[in-house]
């Protein structure tokens, strides 16, 4: 059970679950204030992003077991706590559990359901084929993350309203991949990264100019549907210039410090969550 639990990586499923409910609530522009059917309906598509992260998340070790060897020894497939087949079964579980939640969700959302379809896609893609193909792979797990606001925007009717986040996500993801393909380069086997194939001076600009976009775009909710001068627009600007700032720390020491820039990155995109959610209050 522990490591099964390990597999699906709770930290990450409680974000994705967590995005999904800040992308719904700054959709709707109406607070927490949503009525019961909205509530749940959002709620139920967080449960889903959640399950399908999951499964992502067992998928994505199983294809990385011989890497995994090297980089990361401690993890569940490699030190033996959970069998491959285990994890193909869990898997599994985790994508038919994340669909049938849905379900009730995609009935009256048809956006709901095409981006679920796509995710799914995605992530299957990702391990087959792309993940070894470097920068393909980097911007299809940029995708899939700019999805969790996507889907939760999806749930409450308006994900049109949720672009700019999305955008932001993709771009801060794709900076936080390109890291970690550095950090990964010696075990990395069979894959044609960013760093392996152009070098670690080149991963390390794309990083940074990554994080350079997500900043410029942080501003796009004010040229588009919020005042600058509401309660709202102050707290969006204060919390996401808090975490621009952070984001900058996250690629200062490129390509030293890997380890520490990953983490720092991780701890912007939580500081962004907080700004997004100010919007739901506009």
């Amino acid at each position: 059970m522990r490591g099964g639990l390990r597999l699906v990586r709770p930290a990450n499923v409680l974000v994705s679950f967590v995005g999904t409910v800040v992308g719904g609530l700054a959709a709707a522009a109406l607070g927490f204030e949503l009525g019961r059917l909205a509530w749940t309906l959002l709620l139920l598509a967080s449960l889903s992003t959640a399950l399908v992260t999951a499964a992502g998340n067992v998928l994505n070790d199983l294809g990385d077991l011989e890497g995994d060897r090297l980089n990361h020894p401690d993890r569940p497939l490699v030190t033996g706590e959970v069998t491959p087949s285990g994890a193909r079964t869990l898997t599994l579980a985790l994508f038919t559990a994340g669909v049938v939640v849905a379900v009730p969700v995609a009935l009256r959302e048809l956006w709901v359901g095409v981006i679920l379809v796509v995710a799914i896609a995605g992530l299957v893609a990702y391990e087959r084929w792309w993940k070894a193909r470097g920068l393909v792979g980097n911007l299809t797990v940029g995708g899939l993350t700019a999805m969790v606001f996507l889907y939760g925007g999806a749930a409450v009717g308006r994900p049109v309203y949720v672009l700019p986040f999305a955008a932001m996500a993709l771009l801060a993801t794709l900076s936080r991949e390109v890291i970690k393909d550095t950090e990964d380069i010696a075990g990395d086997t069979g894959r044609s990264t960013v760093p392996k194939v152009h070098g670690v001076a080149t991963a390390s600009r794309l990083a940074r100019a990554s994080v350079v976009a997500a900043i410029a775009l942080s501003v796009t909710p004010f040229l588009w549907y919020l005042d600058p001068r509401s309660a709202a627009g102050i707290a969006y600007a204060a919390v996401v210039a808090l975490a621009d700032l952070v984001f900058v720390v996250s690629v200062a020491w490129l390509p030293r410090r890997l380890r520490f820039e990953q983490t720092v990155s991780k701890g912007a995109m939580a500081i962004a969550l907080g700004a997004f959610l100010a919007v739901a209050f506009r």
